[in-house]
């Protein structure tokens, strides 16, 4: 299908867009049809994608985008943050963008609180793709509750042993660095540290796991027995790791909502295509209002969100916090996501019910973006609390 694109969507109109913005555009415009559509679904179904892509990424400047020069990243406003997001989501894959960005939720940690020689040594190399990170916090009993994790670190000669578990990790089977929340202290949040650790430390396995959807990003469950961490892989301060990993939610999950709301975008313009091309009862789909008036209400379920995503982004580039307005923004994204996906499946019929479409791809993505970065009744219960409500 040659899907169409509709300027209701497109960043780049904003009031304070600048050809920079539209220069961003259309390099990763031309990345992402080059180097990720043409392959999309054979990665799928493979279950993976070539380390190569990590570099190919760095090198258009993706993996440095919204990071400190020295570094070799490129800052830029939050605008900016999301033009490139919804570029990467017109591949419909969300596995390949998931595995490609699980450096970005462990990075920051990394830039604000590690010692200066392992900073210049990795934040780097993350940048370029020639490294691949991912952050290891959830695991099997805790869920959203993070405060409640249970692995541990106990002080050694030199260092600390690691004990413990952690699943559903974003790249926990490629990722060449790993950066882990264990228990140093007591109960809740003020007694959990960072851990730097290496994916050929001894005592350090993985297992991979079978998902629903982003098949082609590589999920694991990850298991510590006696792992050792010398002292200088510690990152931040003793039992105050939990506030260096919340550092990093807003943008985490306003990156999540500007992901949900453009593959709700590629879901209407499959949709469209579709709908201009089939034809049924001596009519194209299109003439037909049940139908025209189905991608309406599409089109009106994504505009809202998407003008929040560039009001709240402005917000955090003036240096404010609104976290219960971004979680709100997060959840709705997702349910955004989920109904355009179930009404594009719906209006192509057989055709979206098969393998190999981008509405199918999404439609199986769906669940996932509900409750990863917190699930939709977390993020409730944050807004609620942050909004004064309690």
């Amino acid at each position: 299908m040659n899907s169409p694109e509709l300027d209701c969507f497109d960043l780049t109109r904003w009031p304070e867009a600048t050809e920079d913005h539209v220069a961003l555009r259309d390099a990763l415009r031309r990345f992402v049809s080059t180097e990720i559509v043409p392959f999309a679904t054979e990665w799928d179904e493979a279950g993976t994608f070539p380390r190569e892509l990590y570099r190919k990424a760095g090198e258009v400047g993706l993996l440095g985008l919204g990071y400190p020069e020295a570094y070799g990243g490129t800052p830029c406003d939050h605008l900016s943050k999301a033009i490139a997001t919804l570029e990467l989501t017109r591949a419909g894959a969300g596995g390949i963008n998931a595995s490609l960005n699980s450096y970005s939720i462990m990075i920051w940690p990394l830039l604000i609180a590690a010692p200066q020689p392992l900073r210049d040594e990795i934040v780097p190399r993350l940048l370029t793709g020639e490294r691949i990170g991912a952050l290891g916090v959830t695991e099997p009993d805790g869920g959203s509750d993070v405060a409640q994790l249970k692995t541990r670190a106990v002080r050694t000669d030199g260092g600390w042993r690691l004990n413990g578990s952690k699943i559903y990790i974003t790249s926990g089977m490629r990722a060449d660095h790993y950066l882990i929340a264990a228990r140093t202290g007591g109960q809740g949040a003020g007694g959990i540290s960072l851990f730097l650790v290496d994916r050929d430390a001894e005592g350090f396995g993985r297992t991979a796991l079978k998902k629903m959807g982003w098949w082609a990003s590589d999920t694991a469950s990850l298991h510590f027995d006696d792992v050792f961490v010398p002292e200088g892989r510690m990152i931040g301060e003793e039992n105050r790791g939990f506030r260096l990993v919340m550092h990093n939610f807003n943008s985490e999950r306003l990156g999540m909502a500007a992901g949900a709301l453009g593959y709700a975008i590629a879901c209407v313009e499959d949709a469209l295509a579709w709908s201009h091309e089939r034809v049924t009862f001596g009519a194209r789909l299109i003439e037909h209002q049940v139908i025209r008036h189905k991608i309406v209400k599409m089109i009106d379920a994504i505009l809202p969100p998407l003008n929040m995503l560039v009001t709240l982004g402005r917000r955090v580039d003036a240096g404010q916090s609104p976290a219960g307005e971004i979680a709100l923004l997060k959840s709705h994204a997702a349910r955004v996501m989920r109904d355009c996906s179930d009404s594009a499946v719906q209006i192509l019929g057989g055709a979206g019910f098969v393998r190999g479409t981008r509405a199918e791809r999404i439609y199986r993505e769906a669940k996932v973006m509900m409750i990863g970065g917190g699930s939709e009744e977390i993020m409730h219960d944050l807004a609620a609390r942050q909004l004064g409500l309690v």
